[in-house]
């Protein structure tokens, strides 16, 4: 047979029971970080967009394909980061090839939308062929599906141009994401 346990209430007296003594410590701790602003003028602003904040070097930004001397990429296609990916985020299609390296990708994309920035998958990667060290914080579209990374765009980030993602699909088409909308007129401005 279960043994009742009686729960011991506490007995909150009159300024507790209307919580005025922390709604004072907290206009309390407000007032005194104004005044001290006030006092000493020394505010941490930064006009954004005309200056960018300096990113710490360990920050997780964009993704990015490397390549190897040849111009090549370094992915192999081991599924590797998709599989790990918690968001399931990366779609690969690999093809198999003549060189030495038996496999290659052929379709990358990234659903920046799914994302978590996480980066397992530069953890996973065994050939160092994805990072996220591009300090780009700015990731933004004006459609779901510019929002997909494909493997020309992240390997543009390799050479350090910042392509915008509906700029790179609308000059070649066809590397663009199934659903691209090339004559959408929110995008066009008409």
């Amino acid at each position: 047979m279960a043994e009742i346990v009686r729960k011991k209430t506490i007995r909150l007296f009159g300024g507790e029971r209307l919580y005025l003594i922390a709604i004072a410590k907290g206009m309390w701790i407000t007032l005194r970080h104004l005044i001290r602003n006030i006092l000493k003028q020394d505010f941490r602003t930064i006009e954004y967009p005309d200056v960018r904040k300096e990113m710490a070097p360990r920050y997780k930004g964009a993704h990015r394909l490397t390549t190897r001397p040849d111009g090549e990429l370094k992915c192999v296609a081991c599924m590797c980061c998709s599989q790990v990916c918690p968001a399931k985020c990366i779609t690969i299609e690999a093809e198999e090839t003549d060189h030495p390296i038996e496999k290659r990708p052929v379709e990358f994309q990234i659903d920046m939308l799914r994302c978590i920035y996480c980066g397992f998958c530069v953890d996973a990667c065994p050939k160092d062929a994805i990072r996220m060290d591009t300090g780009i914080y700015e990731i933004n579209a004006f459609t779901r599906q510019d929002m997909v990374h494909n493997m020309g765009y992240m390997t543009d980030l390799m050479d350090g141009l910042r392509p915008e993602a509906e700029v790179a699909y609308r000059e070649s088409p066809e590397t663009a994401p199934a659903g691209f909308q090339t004559d959408d007129p929110r995008i066009l401005g008409e």
